[in-house]
């Protein structure tokens, strides 16, 4: 009795401060054009809707409340948008207003303070950030320059597959694994200029950098958890679920990793000018401008890299093979097309690419169905603007719903199906509507989109052009999802597989 009473007066303050937060929100915008909203409890709003996967929760809403539906996390008012004029809007005319993004303890606990390009506020040191991004390490001269390195991790990763391969036969291979460990040397040595995974001169550290992909998928699944505390502050204070104590310890593993890079990087500077690493790139801005370019403003753009690059190419890449294992007759298109125009003498390149408009369209149409971020990253109104005919106030969240946008049957013919073919009329018509959304729009569209592109192409046509491809039994493979901000599987990819006479000339 005695403990009810205590947590009673414990809570009170923070209840009445919540309760007149509501109030002043339903004042000041009982006279302005709502989007409709479904019922709400008391202090929660609609928190207890929020049901993994949340991008098909909100899907099944808006089949309910229409394309554009409002929510309130606690006080905090939420708009979703699943269509695409109200897409356009965002994106276009109130791409500044909606630039901002929200204050949530991931950001704070593990994203220094929301000070990475990904979750800082929309302002000039964003704006530095992005310029640096776009225009030093993720250019089209920055890309060709580090052609020799993804080359490189492709190929080893072939080579190892062939080894246990060679017998003739189909093996039976584990594909998440190996699309982690190949995607994750590729963005190590871009950024740090060392490899973790599978041999070579460079490749060190297998623990540590198995420690710090799990991290990452801890983080991943942490960021789509819908905590609850980031709307209602107090639970925040007493540690709802233990939930900020897990993101103190992931940003403390995480601070220890980068750190480890940066003095690495810092006490070997001329080994790592030669590699010509982004993070050697920051540490000369640092030597410049000390006091902008400090250890944490370097460790917070990296962590963003790491994060947004590893995860995200993986799984697209899981996606795309289980795909073309469901449709053999797509995968054997695709690979006439290798054979067509890239043949069997040589290894497919990244120059290769221009010319394989069918493994463009299979990569296009698994972003559609399953794109790595169904939700994209939530954005944050800094000032009043209307969407779809709706006024949305100040400090509203705003979340897009690719996922349903890229299976909307409005927009797509056969939404659900896996078809390729799809992209070569949509090409012609030259996409006016923004219905593809995988990397975002506007001005916090994902800036390494020309990066993805070139892994996903040449991982992908690397194996159709040197394996033959099939499942490991007549049954179809599992295409549901898991939980975590970036749509895993939820069964991991398994295949058979057995080299094509290309992988023995060159391996």
């Amino acid at each position: 009795m005695y403990e009810t009473l205590f947590y009673s007066l414990l809570l009170s303050p923070f209840l009445l401060l919540a309760i007149t937060k509501l109030l002043k929100h339903a004042i000041l915008t009982s006279h302005i054009n709502l989007p409709p909203s479904p019922l709400a409890l008391p202090i929660l709003g609609h928190l207890h809707l929020l049901k993994q996967p949340l991008h098909r929760t909100l899907y099944n809403l808006s089949k309910c409340h229409g394309p554009i539906f409002s929510l309130r996390f606690g006080s905090h008012p939420v708009v979703v948008l699943s269509f695409t004029s109200a897409v356009e809007e965002c994106f276009g005319k109130n791409d500044v207003v909606l630039a901002n993004r929200p204050r949530l303890a991931l950001g704070k606990y593990v994203g220094y303070n929301s000070t990475g390009l990904g979750l800082s506020p929309y302002g000039p040191h964003w704006r530095n950030l992005r310029r640096l991004v776009t225009l030093d390490l993720f250019s089209s001269s920055s890309l060709n320059a580090s052609t020799g390195i993804r080359r490189d991790e492709v190929k080893l990763s072939l080579r190892k597959l062939y080894h246990v391969s060679a017998c003739g036969n189909f093996i039976k291979v584990e594909m998440k694994s190996m699309f982690s460990e190949l995607v994750f040397n590729i963005v190590m040595r871009l950024v740090a200029g060392k490899r973790y995974y599978g041999g070579g001169d460079e490749a060190s550290g297998i623990e540590e950098a198995k420690e710090f992909r799990e991290l990452i998928e801890e983080l991943c699944e942490l960021a789509v958890s819908s905590y609850p505390g980031d709307f209602l502050p107090v639970l925040q204070w007493i540690d709802y679920n233990g939930h900020i104590k897990r993101l103190k310890k992931a940003g403390s593993k995480a601070d220890k990793f980068l750190q480890g890079l940066v003095d690495e990087h810092r006490s070997n500077k001329d080994a790592f000018k030669k590699k010509n690493t982004m993070l050697s790139h920051l540490l000369t801005l640092q030597e410049s401008e000390p006091e902008y370019y400090s250890d944490e403003t370097i460790k917070a753009l990296i962590l963003v890299m790491l994060n947004a690059g590893i995860d995200t190419t993986a799984i697209t890449l899981e996606w795309a093979m289980s795909n073309l294992l469901n449709h053999p007759e797509i995968l054997q298109k695709a690979r006439n097309e290798l054979d067509t125009q890239v043949g069997q003498e040589h290894l497919i390149e990244e120059t290769d690419l221009p010319k394989l408009q069918y493994l463009k369209n299979i990569i296009s149409e698994t972003l559609r169905l399953y794109p790595a971020t169904p939700l994209l990253v939530p954005h944050f109104s800094s000032n009043h603007c209307t969407l779809g005919g709706y006024d949305i106030s100040p400090n509203t969240i705003v979340f897009v719903n690719a996922w349903a946008i890229q299976r909307d049957p409005n927009l797509w013919e056969d939404s659900t199906s896996f078809k390729p073919e799809r992209f070569e009329s949509d090409d012609k018509e030259g996409d006016a509507v923004p219905k593809l959304l995988p990397f975002g729009m506007g001005r916090r569209a994902c800036p390494g989109m020309g990066l993805a592109n070139r892994v996903l192409g040449l991982v992908l046509g690397s194996l159709i052009q040197c394996f033959e491809w099939k499942r490991v039994s007549e049954k179809r493979i599992d295409m549901n999802e898991g939980k975590g901000l970036t749509m895993p599987k939820i069964e991991p990819l398994e295949a058979m597989c057995k080299p094509r006479s290309i992988a023995s000339k060159v391996f």
